[in-house]
């Protein structure tokens, strides 16, 4: 994201020692998880538009590496992340408030050298199978790993994102239940208030067919991420700031449908995020299943810049 605070990419710019991942074995660090309510005003609440609160936390770490998260894979209990200056974290889902172990590792192989964070700006992944795609957004790129070893598998820039802006490129992925991919791009806004996105018929690591989109995200807002739902249809998380309310979040469910070139992809408000709501730079998304239910996890960029911004962790069941 173009974000709003750019001093909080300046510790995001050393260049770290590239490590191996995936982040397994024995945890690097720790973390801190502490509670937080829905509602500051009203802590008892557990209800916001077609979701229900099952609990949220703000995760915090001493490592300076922790932080910028801006991608997540939920699954067996834990958390693994990508943060927009490419590191992977993985962690244990918060069960209640205190220390968890933390898992930190670089992604090995990416755009340019890596010690730079246009090299490695990780906006948006994608799993599925053994295979992990992220998608670049400094460089417009999408690239393939294979999970067990992050091992590269495939790299591109589709030429059909080559004009996106540097840094308002490829800032959400899905891939939908056929294996098609779904990228949404963060910019730029046209007069209908639409932004680019693209549908790859295929591997999007690869030369692939696309077709070309339009998303249009609700007033003011920008999409971040998304997520498939259990019943084929697209969940997307979007953001808007305002210098006097600061960060708010909307989630808006998108029926992809039968997709034909040109096609606006629509949203239907399923909740915001707002006014006291706990609410930051809300930019991943993950959805998993408990009991029957789809649950949705949402996360934020703290922009590594912990005294202003936070990096939240919300869980939410599908009420419907």
């Amino acid at each position: 994201m173009a974000t709003v605070f750019a001093c909080g990419f300046l510790l995001a710019t050393f260049a770290w020692p590239l490590e191996q991942p995936p982040p397994r074995g024995p945890p690097d660090t720790t973390m801190t998880a502490e509670a937080v309510p829905l509602d500051r005003a009203d802590p008892a609440r557990r209800r916001v538009g077609g979701l229900v609160f099952l609990g949220g936390w703000r995760l915090a770490s001493r490592d300076v590496r922790f932080g910028g998260i801006s991608a997540m894979h939920v699954e067996d209990g834990h958390v693994l992340a990508l943060s927009d200056a490419g590191s992977l974290f993985r962690f244990p889902v918060p069960e209640s408030a205190g220390a968890l172990p933390l898992h930190i590792a670089r992604v090995r192989r990416g755009p340019g050298s890596g010690g730079q964070k246009g090299d490695r700006d990780g906006e948006a992944m994608a799993v599925a199978g053994g295979n992990v795609w992220i998608a670049w957004e400094g460089r417009n790129a999408i690239w393939r790993y294979r999970r067990s070893d992050w091992a590269l598998g495939a790299a591109a820039e589709p030429s059909a994102m080559e004009r996106w802006p540097s840094m308002r490129g490829p800032e959400a992925m899905a891939r939908l239940a056929d294996g098609r991919f779904l990228v949404l791009a963060e910019g730029p806004e046209g007069q209908d208030g639409t932004t680019p996105a693209l549908l790859f018929l295929d591997d999007p690591a690869l030369p692939a067919r696309s077709i070309g989109l339009r998303y249009r995200p609700p007033r003011g807002y920008r999409p971040t991420d998304a997520a498939l739902l259990p019943d084929g249809r697209l969940l997307v998380l979007n953001r808007r700031f305002r210098v006097l309310t600061g960060f708010s979040a909307m989630l808006t469910i998108v029926n992809p449908g039968r997709i034909h070139p040109g096609q606006v992809l629509d949203g239907e408000e399923l909740a915001a995020l707002s006014g006291s709501l706990t609410s930051d730079n809300m930019e991943a998304l993950s959805i998993t299943s408990e009991g029957g239910r789809a649950i949705v996890w949402i996360a934020s960029d703290d922009n590594y810049i912990a005294l202003l911004q936070r990096t939240l962790l919300l869980k939410f069941a599908l009420a419907e």
